[in-house]
């Protein structure tokens, strides 16, 4: 039976002896690179229409729309670990400009007697001129298959340079000179293999590295929390990393931020014709200038949010002139004393009110109608949603499968106003997180608060605290992403119990004085081996067995359990640690902390405060609004929580075979 792959599953090969069938819909130039056991490619390594055969691998010698790959496992190098399919456009052969203009590629493994081993179907590319289409690994003495579907924007000489390669430009001109010299005759649509599983399991719109957006200039709300705007964002190509980035077998560690761009955008999509002339036009998800879907509904969203802060901020303005204009028209008519008797000043103030509410009653039909328009945007915009930026109670949740790449930024909660509490607004911050996160649970300041008790609230902030882990654990690739948990006096058992029962915690949760600090003494330790890696390009420094995946460490329940010593290193981790993929996830009620005094305001303003239960705590950048933050629930009765962490807890064990 044949496995339909998606980017990032794997799958065992039966066969050493195997043919990788290729159908583009256009001519491609097919290569294969092989590389050790630390991902070095040789030079002698390469095959490619100009020298078609390396020692276990044959590619087609000319530019071809069904390519077909010939590969014995058994020949090759025994030094070779892994052997990298390779797909890249022809220059100057007036076909497509890129991958995205054409029928997603499809590939097919096959075996002994042409049995189907494996298939992918390479969706989601949009400019990209050259791609990784599978790889085959070694793992274990066995060999397996992994569909990668990375794709690259500088074709394929920037494959080449990211695979290792010095003289990687050189290179690709050569292999586009050769596959140039003889071109393949064009099949015909018979001999093009196509697929039903096209799309079918992998949504077009998420990032790829080479593709990483980026918004505008930021806005720092009050809370730390950025927001691009309504422009248009600077993109371009992801930044590689610095030369003196610690090196791992399994590549650079790159602990800068992978959304940063300087090339911009292309323009968004043009917009639906209107209904009906005069009439809006209708809505569509994605309307936003970007490079990917993901990016256009970034940047929708955020421009929902601008347009829905300014549109309530002109309503109030309003409304302040109309109330005002009336109170200086009252004045004049109780400043004539002739006003005062008989019915002239009833009839002025009656005149002065009611244009007040004339007034009031035009900006309130102004705001109506934008909030109406905001409302069906964001009725399209909400079924559209990747798993990253949707609620709990979004079927992307239930469809979920574990991704291979890391989404430009997650949900942490919805936002509202008072004149539309029905309508929210998503908030979104980049990822990997550029700050800590601090769930409050104390009752100070919070009307919603204070309606719980004590006991209730620390639960909820606790419960709230393992969704937004869950959810990070799920939208990071396999291994990418690793929890840590401190419960000094062991009461977050039960809140717990999602993370602990499905096995994806780094280990048990730290309790007791003794847990707390090794705990923090592992991450500090870990933080302070990177921060000098990074600075001083001492890669060959770093222990073979250092966890290079982003950190986050719970902590429940502070200051119980902590001595001054244990403190400081928190302060340390919360400053320092998100530089090099560290992070915080605080539950605590400031109150409880009071006793050390100003000594830790630095540690709560270098965290997010978020909420357990909704709370007018957040401003936006433009016009200073209060927005009540809606923390995302579980809807009850429902295990989608459990079942995504089983997902992700699978998939782990699967990445780690």
């Amino acid at each position: 039976m044949t496995a339909e792959l998606v980017r990032g599953q794997n799958h065992p090969l039966p066969d050493t002896r195997l043919e990788i069938r290729v159908s583009a819909g256009h001519p491609v130039v097919a290569c294969a690179t092989c590389s050790d056991a630390q991902g070095t490619v040789r030079d002698e390594w390469i095959a490619h229409p100009g020298a078609p055969t390396v020692p276990g691998v044959e590619v087609p010698r000319s530019a071809t729309e069904a390519p077909r790959f010939t590969v014995d496992l058994d020949a090759v190098p025994e030094a070779v670990h892994q052997v990298n399919v390779l797909l890249a456009l022809p220059e100057g052969a007036g076909g497509p400009a890129h991958f995205g203009a054409t029928a997603a590629p499809f590939l097919a493994v096959t075996g002994r007697g042409e049995a189907e081993v494996a298939s992918f179907t390479i969706t989601g590319l949009d400019i990209e001129t050259a791609l990784v289409a599978v790889e085959l690994y070694r793992r274990q003495g066995a060999w397996k298959v992994r569909a990668v579907g990375q794709g690259y924007a500088g074709g394929l000489a920037q494959l080449l340079a990211d695979q290792g390669l010095a003289k990687a430009h050189e290179t690709a001109a050569d292999i586009q000179g050769a596959a140039g010299a003889q071109r393949a005759p064009r099949a015909e649509p018979a001999q093009l293999r196509t697929s039903a599983a096209d799309g079918a399991y992998l949504r077009p719109d998420l990032p790829r590295p080479d593709q990483t957006p980026a918004p505008g200039p930021d806005a720092t709300l009050p809370d730390g929390l950025t927001a691009p705007g309504r422009q248009p964002s600077s993109t371009g190509p992801q930044q590689t990393p610095t030369p003196d980035a610690p090196q791992t077998p399994d590549g650079p560690i790159n602990y800068a931020h992978p959304r940063r761009q300087s090339v911009a955008p292309p323009p968004p999509p043009p917009a639906a014709a209107p209904a009906r002339p005069g009439q809006p036009a209708a809505p569509v998800a994605g309307d936003a200038t970007g490079w990917s879907m993901e990016e256009r509904l970034y940047n929708q969203i955020w421009g929902m949010f601008e347009d829905m802060a300014r549109s309530v901020a002109a309503y109030r303005s309003a409304v302040d002139f109309a109330e005002s204009r009336m109170d200086q028209e009252l004045d004049q008519v109780l400043s004539d004393p002739r006003s005062r008797i008989g019915g002239t000043g009833d009839a002025a103030r009656e005149a002065a009110r009611a244009k007040c509410e004339q007034l009031t009653d035009q900006a309130r039909q102004a705001l109506d109608r934008d909030l109406a328009q905001l409302s069906a945007e964001s009725d399209v915009v909400e079924p559209a949603l990747p798993p990253a930026f949707a609620r709990w109670d979004n079927p992307a949740w239930h469809a979920y499968r574990v991704p291979m790449e890391v989404p430009m930024a997650l949900r942490l909660g919805d936002l509202r106003l008072p004149e539309s509490p029905e309508l929210c607004i998503p908030l979104l911050v980049r990822l990997p997180l550029e700050r800590g996160l601090w769930v409050d649970s104390g009752r100070t300041g919070s009307e919603a608060a204070m309606t719980l008790d004590e006991a209730q609230l620390r639960r909820l902030a606790m419960d709230s605290a393992v969704a937004h882990a869950a959810r990070l654990l799920a939208v990071y690739p396999p291994g990418d992403f690793t929890v840590h948990v401190i419960d000094p006096a062991g009461a977050a058992t039960a809140s717990l119990a999602p993370l602990v029962d499905t096995g994806v915690l780094a280990g048990p949760p730290a309790a007791g004085a003794q847990g707390v600090s090794a705990t923090l003494a592992t991450l500090t330790q870990r933080v302070d081996l990177v921060t000098m890696a990074v600075r001083g390009g001492a890669a060959d420094a770093l222990p073979p067995d250092l966890d290079t995946a982003e950190q986050l460490l719970i902590v429940n329940d502070f200051p119980h359990g902590f001595d001054d010593r244990a403190v400081t290193q928190l302060r340390y981790l919360a400053d320092e640690g998100p530089a090099v993929g560290v992070h915080l996830l605080m539950v605590a009620d400031r109150e409880d902390a009071s006793a050390y005094g100003p000594v830790l305001d630095p540690l709560w303003r270098s965290l997010l405060r978020i909420t357990p239960v909704p709370d007018d705590h957040l401003a936006d950048p433009w016009v200073r609004h209060a927005w009540t933050y809606e923390p995302l629930t579980v809807p009850p009765g429902s295990d989608v929580l459990r079942q995504v962490l089983g997902k992700v807890s699978a998939a782990r064990r699967d990445w780690g075979r």
